[in-house]
């Protein structure tokens, strides 16, 4: 038994993070502290005045864990990540897990290419953005291949060049072809240079470049190739005109504003690139019980940027931070330079700040009604669940079903549901080992058995270990189980949750002799829903979910004992040319119609090889 006075005197004095359990042993709080000590302490202190958020959390508290760190700057590190992971129900949460893609440079090769990027590396390339729309990226990457006719294929240069012919790029005159040796490495390099002054915002000396040209086609009448640099000099323009220049030309940064309303929150992120507006991008907030807007802003900038690849060297922000100092550190560290975090008073900056506030404004208006519906989609139609059935708050859900074909290859799925979304990477596949034939109840019963052990072992390492922050995958119970059947599977559930000493709830999705969810039948009663209900339509792609993930896994299996079956028995066919074979014949049938001369010149084949083929299936012959 967790004895929270007692565990409050072995709380060291060293910096950390520490989780707050709810009594389901549930996550629901995650923070950091210069002191472990003194900060835990200070919730069950019941002299300190306390706001309505903690002292509703501590309310629910069961009992804590605590991980030490070296410093303060780590244990933020380590909050971060474990919010992410865990998503507590008290943490301010973004809703958005958004990526921004960039535009790569390969300087480091001797024939540059400009690439799409969804992740800036150190791998010495030239990274540009990160930009708030991927067309707009794809539309900037066709436009310096149109005018710079850079290459786009993945060949080896120059190891490569004269290996083969030119791409369909060179005859359209979209490639000057490096592959054939047709421009030099420096030529080459010159048009990357220009990319680059291009993408840093140089748009002056392409027009010129282009207008050059446009003026000379037209000069020698050759009217069509004009029209192209025309139509160049618009696309160049069009992005020009975009780039909306500040006052600080070479500064980068990001500008946040928030606005709140009920329990809804949205922050406005304007993103500001070598002193140019790239764009902006809103984000919607989950707000915890009392949330305030210090709370949203400090919460924002702790999980956006401890995700994305690229920090700005200054943040203008609407309000005030908690832990500016270490969070200023923390964004220094990450950028590999000095990184400041200011909330302007006056001036110019102040009103980038308010017109961020007035975007965050009018989009929480707009997306009012679209959020209050996803409400009812999902978290209200949790709710409707957890009234049916009578059994409180329900966060997480986990599905089970069994797919197979007469007994051939049968499989297990389990599928999560969070607050009324599918959690998809805690999704699991059984594939089923102990039981033979078709029988439906044992193969739930070894799935169930599996999963859950599985669990309980994962969960007694972490506590044999202390805390860690590698948790299993299958650490985390549900609150309730939902079985793709009635009375039968829901018993087989219940007898194993019984012999591992767990008590979760346990209900069946019946289905009526049209194969449509008609109820659900929950301790030993069939209760039925009302069909027009969030509820009602929850559990139907609870139910769905669950058997597509299952039919999905046993297809696969099936169609890779088809084809092992067949082609890996044959002397001298791997898994190249088993592969080979599929890609150029599409099917066994057309590989077993195949002449030796046919498979012969599929790759990776041998005459030897295409014999044995031919031999395997024409015994006769």
């Amino acid at each position: 038994m967790f004895n929270i006075e007692e565990e409050l005197k072995k709380l060291p004095g060293s910096p950390g993070v520490y989780l707050m359990h709810d009594e389901s042993d549930e996550i629901i709080y995650v923070g950091k502290a210069i002191s472990l000590k003194n900060r835990v302490r200070q919730y069950f202190q019941s002299s300190r005045k306390r706001t309505g958020k903690i002292e509703q959390m501590v309310s629910r508290i069961s009992r804590f864990e605590y991980i030490v760190t070296d410093s303060e700057l780590e244990a933020l590190i380590l909050e971060c990540n474990l919010i992410k992971e865990h998503r507590p129900k008290y943490n301010t949460m973004l809703k958005d897990d958004k990526s921004y893609p960039f535009i790569k440079v390969t300087v480091n090769e001797d024939f540059p290419r400009v690439m799409f990027a969804r992740t800036m590396k150190k791998d010495k390339a030239k990274y540009f953005g990160p930009y708030t729309s991927a067309g707009a990226v794809k539309d900037t990457i066709e436009l310096l291949a149109k005018i710079y006719k850079i290459r786009t294929c993945n060949r080896s240069l120059p190891r490569d060049i004269c290996k083969g012919r030119p791409c369909l790029n060179y005859q359209i005159r979209k490639c000057n072809a490096p592959c054939m040796g047709y421009i030099s490495s420096e030529e080459y390099k010159k048009q990357i240079l220009s990319v680059l002054d291009f993408l840093g915002g140089d748009f002056g000396g392409v027009v010129k470049m282009l207008e050059e040209k446009m003026y000379q086609a037209s000069e020698e009448m050759l009217f069509e190739e004009a029209a192209q640099y025309r139509d160049l000099i618009s696309s160049v323009k069009a992005i020009s005109v975009k780039q909306k220049i500040t006052k600080d030309e070479a500064m980068d940064r990001d500008i946040i504003a928030y606005a709140m309303e009920g329990n809804d929150a949205v922050v406005q992120v304007f993103f500001v690139r070598s002193g140019k507006v790239l764009g902006r991008e809103h984000f919607h907030i989950n707000l915890a019980p009392h949330d305030t807007g210090r709370d949203v802003m400090t919460n924002f900038i702790k999980q956006y940027y401890g995700g994305s690849p690229f920090i700005p060297k200054e943040l203008l922000i609407q309000e005030e931070i908690e832990d500016h100092e270490i969070i200023e550190k923390w964004l220094s560290v990450k950028r590999g330079q000095k990184v400041m975090v200011r909330q302007p008073k006056k001036g110019e900056k102040e009103k980038l700040v308010e017109l961020a506030k007035r975007n965050a404004e009018i989009v929480l208006e707009q997306d009012k009604d679209k959020l209050k519906s996803e409400e009812r989609r999902t978290k209200g139609a949790m709710q409707e669940i957890d009234n049916l059935l009578g059994i409180g708050y329900t966060k997480r859900i986990e599905a089970f079903d069994i797919s197979n074909t007469n007994g051939f290859e049968s499989v297990g799925s389990m599928i999560v549901y969070e607050d009324g979304r599918p959690k998809r990477s805690d999704y699991r596949k059984f594939k089923i080992k102990w039981v033979q034939g078709p029988n439906d109840y044992a193969s739930m019963r070894e799935v169930l058995t599996r999963r859950f052990t599985h669990g309980l072992r994962e969960k007694k390492k972490i506590e044999e270990g202390g805390m860690s922050d590698e948790y299993g995958s299958f650490t985390r119970f549900p609150d309730l189980i939902m079985m793709d059947g009635g009375r039968g599977q829901v018993n087989i559930a219940l007898e194993v949750l019984n012999e591992l000493g767990l008590r979760i709830p346990v209900c069946g999705m019946v289905k009526d002799d049209h194969h449509r969810t008609r109820g659900l039948y929950y301790d030993n009663v069939e209760i039925p829903i009302d069909r027009h209900g969030e509820g009602f339509k929850l559990i139907t792609r609870v139910q769905d979910e669950a058997h597509r993930f299952a039919i999905t896994f046993h297809k696969d299996l099936r169609n890779k004992k088809q084809v092992h079956s067949v082609l890996d028995d044959i002397e001298g066919i791997g898994d190249v040319r088993r592969k080979a074979l599929m890609r150029q014949f599409k099917s066994l049938e057309a590989i077993k119609e195949a002449d030796i001369e046919a498979l012969k010149i599929v790759p990776s084949m041998n005459e030897r090889a295409a014999r044995k083929v031919y031999e395997f299936f024409h015994p006769e012959s």
